[in-house]
């Protein structure tokens, strides 16, 4: 059932970019989410995720839902072509696999250029990573604005992630990648509504602590 949830995900950050591909990834844009009306939970839209990706190519994130089809076999698109279940995707860009692979191969020492060079297993939990279930909008996942605290989610992998009031998210490679955290792209890009859930585009990929200390050990 992972990778499934994962398959259409992608799919559906890629209808979202190609719709708004001009967007700012500046955090400002996303402020006080709770406060701000098409910040709340969108009605679900009437096309399946699996539809809305149809419409566009997100090569990095769809190229990781292939990889991890072929090799470990997991078949989870009927759920998203098909299922009412709701799932919130976090949803990395292409630039934001491109930084991954730089990162990886500097803390690795190995050459890391595409999804392949990784385990399978390790890109479906980073996968899993990025899916929330239920339909969870910009204001119940980014605290206000100017707010010390932050709000911890929990992923479908069953590790959790932390979201600040700058809409920064703080992750297992926070503090080792060259930027401090992870960002929602704004403008459009968050709240992107589907029949079966809800996604939000962000600038890097996340990855979970577990990931984190079993690559660098």
């Amino acid at each position: 059932m992972k990778r499934l949830i994962l398959t259409a995900l992608a799919l559906f950050v890629a209808a979202a970019l190609v719709a708004c591909d001009d967007a700012s990834a500046d955090a400002d844009l996303l402020t006080a989410p709770e406060t701000t009306a098409e910040n709340r939970a969108p009605a679900p839209g009437d096309d399946p995720i699996a539809a809305i990706a149809i419409e566009a190519g997100f090569d990095e994130l769809v190229g990781a839902l292939v990889y991890v089809d072929g090799e470990l076999d997991t078949g989870l698109v009927d759920l998203f072509l098909t299922g009412t279940d709701q799932y919130t995707v976090f949803a990395p860009t292409d630039e934001a696999f491109q930084n991954l692979y730089g990162l990886l191969s500097a803390v690795l020492g190995a050459e890391i250029n595409e999804i392949n060079d990784v385990p399978a297993d390790v890109v479906l939990d980073v996968l899993l990573y990025h899916v929330v279930e239920g339909r969870r909008a910009a204001n119940s996942v980014v605290p206000p604005a100017r707010s010390p605290r932050s709000r911890t989610v929990e992923s479908l992998l069953g590790e959790t992630f932390d979201v600040r009031g700058n809409a920064t998210i703080a992750d297992g490679l926070t503090g080792i990648r060259e930027y401090d955290a992870a960002i929602l792209v704004g403008a459009g890009l968050f709240n992107i509504s589907a029949s079966n859930g809800i996604i939000h585009v962000i600038d890097q990929v996340i990855v979970p602590p577990s990931v984190v200390a079993a690559l660098t050990d």
